[in-house]
């Protein structure tokens, strides 16, 4: 299918609205839709005329994530996990586009956003949840870790939010994303249509004021659910819990929570934590950390690393494994390797965060120049 229909572009004049158009993949992000999303984001900023870019996703889905399985498919079949690169270097760099955008860019997110779902979304200006919305970055589920800047957005969520949405690849609803600062408005999805028409509307106003003025009108602050992760008192264990230093430490004091209190929550928590990769657990508490430290091109720049590691496979092939375990043969049933936690050295997962010198042919992720570095992640949440 050619790039022009997998993003349906809706052109009103100054708006343009793209859809995301692969609803039986749950828009999943393959590397043409990928290629032709940032051909027109960075089109749309040399337009003067351009005031505002509304992105949403045709049916069920927003975007569930990168299209993983033909990545796979290359380090297996072919051999070749070079090919999947070049997929995470663009994509990568149309993270970093958003994140640095002039014009401002409203994500609808309107059902399953996951993974390069987030990518795509979390970077940009307004996020806009509904009831429909399900959030989740479940990589270490399958041998891989929150990438696409997640170790930039995830480390500066409230307290150790971002370890634990991270870690866990638990889902959140739209109430939780408007409540820890991943969605900046709530829309009840029966209302979007009008919402969409009353954007359209921008003229010659200063499109930041236009679109936060017209979004406020609209959003609504709905209740958490009685057993959401984001109520005080579990956001205090979160936080008790994930600054430990190690993941085994956090896994000890969860176990020794569950024990003082029972608790429905934990012991879900604790059991993800135990299904996942440990190799990815590992280098994903790192990235998270490392990120809160640096700026969003850095930790973009990071993440090309650490993808390229992953895919080589030469600590762990635990992406592979992963893949096949839950999207291919579906037994749900992952080989981990190294199986144990403690089996994954410290020096194994500082590997992860070389370059690849010894590579032939191989560089480091080249971001384009910008000239919106001020417009970042931080001022929008």
């Amino acid at each position: 299918m050619a790039s022009h229909s997998q993003v349906f572009v809706d052109d009103k004049s100054s708006v343009k609205i793209l859809t995301l158009n692969r609803a039986k993949q749950l828009n999943a992000l393959c590397s043409n839709m990928v290629t032709r999303l940032l051909q027109l984001f960075l089109a749309y900023e040399n337009d003067p005329n351009v005031k505002l870019v509304i992105l949403k996703g045709q049916g069920r889905a927003f975007c569930a994530g990168g299209d993983i399985p033909p990545v796979v498919d290359d380090i297996v079949r072919v051999g070749k996990w070079r090919l999947g690169a070049d997929f995470f270097s663009d994509q990568y760099t149309l993270n970093y586009v958003m994140a640095t955008y002039s014009n401002v860019q409203i994500s609808i997110l309107n059902g399953i956003v996951m993974g390069g779902g987030a990518g795509v979304s979390i970077h940009g200006r307004f996020r806009i949840a509904t009831e429909k919305t399900v959030f989740a970055m479940p990589e270490t589920e399958l041998g891989h870790f929150p990438d696409v800047g997640a170790s930039y957005f995830l480390s500066r969520l409230p307290g150790l939010f971002g370890e634990y949405v991270g870690l866990t690849g638990a889902r959140l609803d739209g109430a939780e994303m408007l409540a820890c600062g991943l969605a900046t408005h709530f829309v009840p999805s029966s209302r979007l249509a009008a919402l969409e028409t009353d954007l359209c509307r921008v003229g010659s106003t200063d499109p930041v004021t236009f679109a936060s003025t017209i979004l406020n009108t609209y959003t609504q602050h709905p209740h958490l659910k009685q057993h959401s992760a984001y109520h005080r008192q579990v956001l205090d264990v979160i936080d008790r819990c994930f600054s430990r230093k190690t993941v085994e430490e956090i896994i000890s004091a969860l176990e020794r929570e569950v024990i003082q209190e029972p608790d429905e929550w934990i012991s879900a928590t604790i059991g993800a934590l135990k299904k996942a990769s440990p190799a990815s657990l590992k280098i994903s508490l790192r990235s998270i950390r490392e990120g809160r430290f640096q700026g969003v091109g850095q930790c973009l720049i990071r993440e090309y690393r650490m993808v390229c590691h992953v895919m080589k496979g030469e600590i762990s092939k635990d992406l592979v494994e992963g893949c096949r375990a839950i999207l291919i043969d579906k037994d749900r049933n992952p080989k981990w390797e190294p199986r144990l936690l403690e089996q994954m050295t410290n020096n194994m997962v500082n590997q992860y965060f070389k370059r690849m010198d010894e590579e032939e042919g191989w560089e480091d992720l080249k971001l384009p120049p910008r000239n919106n570095l001020s417009a970042s992640i931080i001022a929008k949440l």
